[in-house]
């Protein structure tokens, strides 16, 4: 394999930093609007047609060539501005909510009137700070004369959807020199980890219906093939690699007891940090199904949901996006936000002191997350990097009804200003740093290693654009 090169950066004079802060400080009032408009109109994965259309409309507006309904989804879309020679530098948009967490921006749990979904995990201000930083690095290199093409990608359905697997798949990512990405949070940090590939699937199973008192012998049980495979998977359960999460739910399991089902469901997920291993234990578990189904007198058929990698981290990356977050102005509440973040975090398991909000956390690389995202397989097409910063209330847990409220209010677009400005002054300091693109480019590489050769997870089906509808 291939050594690193030295990564010789070219970090930003104080006059390019703060050319760059001002042109995110200048937007920032309509980054919030934008923000605001989506966390008032929360659209489920693959559904996202008014915030795709909104986010759009801004890009144009600031002069970016917009390419539509990519990768086979209708809401998905690439943004280009700058130079067809120089580097491609990509910035991930999220922008799907999630269901049953409708939630008023308020301290207190309160429903929103009419609203039933709601942005529990913040991609709201993920779309919002990543075309505020896109546009802000889209005027620097057009005012600088810098050669290079800053790319906005619109990502639908990260929750569940696998939504960035099939534009991966599709080769969207392919001429791409380094990835960036963000994520709300309730700190700030830029540490690089690994996240956990999975494989999620419906596994279906159909019998015999019978009354299962006069004639039970003519009936063949669909729930008794679906019991018979958990059997058999948490048999498997001490035989597969540490690491190694398996978890279900029967979604369908019968209507009465007294009929035989003829036909059952089970939901499940399968996670480890390498994807081969998740592809391994996913055949296995498709055998187990086989083996249920001949042991039962039923059929089976197996349907993958989604599918997506761990994300391969970056160490180049990630020292030089730590380095811009540390250098960006950091987040400072006022007495109104402090006091609704203070009546916020009464309700809170943990309570961080609330002043960590302007705090950086200590750089670290290679950890283990517990956790899966789209954004995975993007990292093993694309050198790619990402950051966190504080958008909600210390001691915020993602997917709670708390990250809701802060992200409906001026905390959560201050901590998205804070991204924003980082995720610009980082593509900027790549732009005129061959050498740092380089290196991680190498490392890339030998982290991939020489035999790698991505293939999706989720196979060859299409995008599952009615999953939302349909559970």
């Amino acid at each position: 394999m291939a050594s690193a090169p030295q990564a010789l950066a070219a970090p930003l004079t104080e006059e390019q930093r703060a050319e760059l802060a001002g042109l995110v400080q200048d937007y920032s009032p309509r980054m919030n609007e934008i923000a605001t408009r989506m966390w008032a109109n929360p659209e489920l994965g693959y559904l996202e047609e008014e915030t795709s259309g909104l986010l759009i409309a801004e890009l144009e507006e600031a002069g970016f060539e917009v390419e539509r309904n990519v990768g086979g989804i209708p809401t998905a879309f690439i943004a280009r501005s700058g130079s067809k020679s120089g580097p491609v530098i990509a910035i991930l948009a999220e922008m799907d909510a999630l269901p049953g967490m409708s939630q008023a921006a308020v301290p207190h749990e309160e429903a929103a009137e009419g609203v039933e979904s709601g942005h529990a995990c913040g991609h709201h201000l993920f779309g919002a700070g990543s075309v505020a930083a896109a546009i802000a690095v889209s005027k620097w290199l057009k005012e600088n004369g810098v050669e290079g093409q800053v790319r906005l990608y619109g990502t639908p359905a990260e929750e569940g959807g696998s939504g960035k697997v099939y534009m991966v798949r599709g080769g969207l990512f392919d001429d791409v020199d380094v990835t960036l990405h963000w994520h709300p949070s309730s700190t700030n940090r830029a540490g690089q980890g690994r996240s956990l590939a999975n494989v999620s699937a419906k596994i279906r199973f159909e019998g015999e219906s019978a009354h299962a008192a006069m004639y039970p012998e003519r009936g063949r049980s669909a729930l008794d093939g679906v019991e018979a495979m958990h059997h058999m998977i948490n048999m498997m359960r001490e035989h597969v690699p540490q690491e190694t999460r398996i978890h279900y739910v029967i979604t369908n399991g019968g209507a009465a007891p007294n009929v035989v089902p003829n036909s059952a469901e089970s939901y499940l997920y399968v996670r480890h940090p390498d994807p081969a291993v998740v592809a391994d234990v996913f055949e296995r578990i498709q055998k187990a199904a086989e083996g249920a189904a001949l042991g039962t007198g039923t059929e089976f058929s197996v349907e993958r949901v989604g599918g997506v990698y761990s994300v391969l981290p970056n160490d180049v990356l990630g020292k030089l996006m730590d380095r811009n977050l540390r250098a960006a102005a950091p987040i400072a509440w006022d007495a109104e936000e402090t006091d609704f973040a203070t009546k916020l975090q009464t309700t809170l398991r943990k309570k961080p002191a609330l002043s960590s909000v302007a705090d950086v956390q200590d750089y670290s690389f290679g950890g283990q997350g517990y956790y899966s995202t789209d954004v995975g397989d993007v990292s093993w097409v694309s050198p790619t990097v990402g950051l966190g910063t504080a958008t909600w209330v210390p001691g915020t847990a993602t997917h709670s009804w708390q990250a809701v409220a802060a992200g409906g209010m001026s905390i959560g677009h201050k901590g998205t200003r804070l991204a924003a400005e980082t995720l610009a002054t980082a593509a900027a300091e790549l732009f005129q740093s061959p050498d740092v693109i380089e290196a991680a480019k190498v490392e890339f590489e030998n982290a991939r290693g020489e035999e790698f050769s991505y293939s999706a997870l989720i196979g060859d089906r299409e995008p599952p654009l009615d999953y939302r509808l349909s559970n």
